[in-house]
C-alpha cells in the first residue's frame, strides 16, 4: 500500500511536504535527513533553522545562498567578532531575514560554539552524544505521524538554551535534527528512507 508521499512523473516518491517545487524536491533528495558530522556544517544548520522560526523552510530556502555570503560563509571565527556596522549592513541586506534578535542571537550562537569547540569535545559530538552517535531511524507512514517535538529535541533545546543559544525551541531543534540525519524522518515510502541509513 502506497503512504502518504507524492508520486512524480518518472515513479519516484517522496515525502509530501516537498510538494513539486524543485528547489524544495532536490533539497530532500540530496541532503535533508543526510546525517551531518561536521561541526561549522551543523552550525549552519542550527542557525539557518533558528532564522527559520515563524517563517517557511522553503523561504530560507531560497535565500540560503544570500545568508552564506551575508555571514561569511558562517565561518563563526569571523561571526564572533561582528561589529555593530556589520550588524547594521546585515539589517539592511534584502537577502536575508532582516530580524536583529536573529542576528545578534547568531553572533551569540557563534561565540558559544568558539567555546564548545575549544573547552569540550566540539559542537558535532555534543550533539550527536545525545544519540551515541547512531542516527534514530523511524518508520513513518503518514505525515500525520511525525511530531512536531519529542523528550529528546526538548532535551537538546534547554541544553542549548542553558549554555546561552538563541532560537532553539525543542520544535526548532526537532526540525534540525530532522534535517541533518540525527533522525531519519522520510516517510518509509519515500526512496529516500533507506537511502539516507547509515552503512
Amino acid at each position: 500500500m502506497l503512504g502518504d508521499v507524492n508520486v512524480d512523473a518518472n515513479g519516484i516518491r517522496r515525502c509530501k511536504w516537498c510538494g513539486d517545487d524543485p528547489l524544495y524536491q532536490a533539497y530532500h533528495d540530496t541532503e535533508w535527513g543526510v546525517p551531518v558530522w561536521d561541526s561549522r556544517a551543523l552550525f549552519e544548520k542550527l542557525i539557518l533553522d533558528g532564522f527559520q522560526a515563524g517563517l517557511s523552510w522553503i523561504t530560507i530556502l531560497k535565500k540560503r545562498d544570500n545568508f552564506i555570503a551575508a555571514f561569511d560563509g558562517f565561518n563563526p571565527e569571523i561571526i564572533a567578532r561582528y561589529t555593530p556596522e556589520k550588524i547594521e549592513s546585515l539589517m539592511q541586506d534584502k537577502g536575508i531575514v532582516r530580524n536583529k534578535a536573529k542576528i545578534l542571537g547568531t553572533i551569540t550562537g557563534a561565540q558559544l560554539f568558539l567555546e564548545i569547540e575549544e573547552k569540550e569535545d566540539g559542537f558535532s559530538n555534543l550533539l550527536w552524544n545525545y544519540l551515541d552517535g547512531v542516527p534514530l531511524q523511524n518508520s513513518w507512514t503518514n505525515m500525520a505521524e511525525v511530531p512536531a517535538q519529542t523528550a529528546l529535541s526538548q532535551r537538546i533545546s534547554k541544553d542549548l538554551k542553558k549554555r546561552g543559544f538563541k532560537f532553539v525551541g525543542p520544535t526548532i531543534v526537532y526540525a534540525f535534527m530532522q534535517a541533518v540525519g540525527m533522525i531519519n524522518d522520510h516517510q518509509v515510502d519515500c526512496f529516500r528512507h533507506t537511502e539516507v541509513k547509515p552503512e
